[in-house]
């Protein structure tokens, strides 16, 4: 049984770089409710630091999960305001 989030929305930003993941997140962050969850599937690696440090320093979005699988970087972020 997995424990992974279940997901609101679903971002592919795979084959995009910095800063068009975090560009593209923040957008879709904006149109959703309190409450629901962005998947965001990248192929960039830096991804992982860069949603991180993007949701630590945004008041209203808490990074529930980052998963690495194979050669995709999926983050779960939760729009808490």
């Amino acid at each position: 049984m997995s424990s992974t989030p279940t997901a609101t929305e679903t971002l592919d930003v795979k084959g995009q770089s910095c800063p068009m993941p975090i560009v593209k997140t923040k957008q879709a962050i904006d149109d959703l409710e309190a409450g629901d969850v962005l998947e965001v599937v990248a192929t960039d690696s830096g991804s992982m630091s860069d949603i991180q440090g993007w949701a630590e320093g945004t008041d209203g979005v808490e990074l529930l999960e980052q998963v690495e699988d194979e050669d995709l970087y999926i983050h779960y972020v939760e729009k808490t305001a």
